[in-house]
């Protein structure tokens, strides 16, 4: 029988209790190492032989490989024959399709994480593809004219500001994570809107996965 190694990484002791519990149900399946941040993740995944990484989207993010779409990007890049299952909270379909644009297998969202990973390992270990779940994909390829110059527009918190919303927080996270309050994460986040010439999250979303502009 064949079996695969597995590499769990969230900075929540519960999460990473829980999501061992349900790989370890399957024989098939062997735990061989457990990260709470981006450096121990690819410390492990840099050391062992790893087939499968299970990970939460946004990891503390206070090292050179970051986090969110930054961390997930550096892991396909550098170790492409491990295969990628990402957990989340995150409903943004330009989020989506860019983790599936990187390879990964499958997005789980934490609020149906028992049932989507069941169905998950079941998929790898038949060699099947997994099945997707969330909206339909969104290409974010943007043609048009280089925005290099609106964004050296940007103040070193409203770069900031969007480099945490790119990943994936919302603006009382970001508010809670640099100590600031809402209305004055809300009010930065619209001026640099306002700099870069766009009108929705969704097209600053765009804008910003497509040009890699924060990875």
């Amino acid at each position: 029988m064949e079996t695969f190694n597995v590499v769990i990484a969230d900075d929540h002791p519960i999460v990473l209790l829980g999501v061992r519990e349900l790989v370890e149900r399957d024989k098939r399946f062997s735990v061989v190492g457990q990260a709470i941040c981006s450096n121990e993740l690819i410390n492990l995944l840099s050391t062992r032989q790893v087939d499968l990484l299970i990970t939460d989207f946004n990891m503390p993010a206070d090292s050179p490989y970051g986090d969110g779409l930054k961390l997930v990007e550096y892991v396909t890049r550098h170790f492409p024959k491990v295969r990628v299952l990402v957990l989340t909270m995150i409903s943004n379909p330009l989020i989506l399709t860019r983790l599936q644009e990187l390879g990964v297998l499958a997005v789980i969202q934490k609020n149906q994480l028992h049932d989507n990973i069941e169905a998950a390992l079941k998929a790898i270990a038949k060699g099947s593809p997994v099945r997707r779940n969330g909206p339909p994909p969104t290409s974010v390829i943007n043609d048009g004219a280089d925005l290099e110059e609106r964004f050296s527009r940007l103040s070193p918190k409203e770069y900031e500001i969007l480099r945490l919303f790119v990943q994936g927080q919302g603006v009382n996270e970001i508010a809670r994570g640099l100590n600031r309050s809402a209305k004055t994460i809300s009010t930065q986040k619209v001026s640099a809107m306002r700099k870069l010439e766009v009108n929705s999250d969704q097209e600053l979303m765009a804008y910003c996965i497509a040009r890699n502009v924060f990875n």
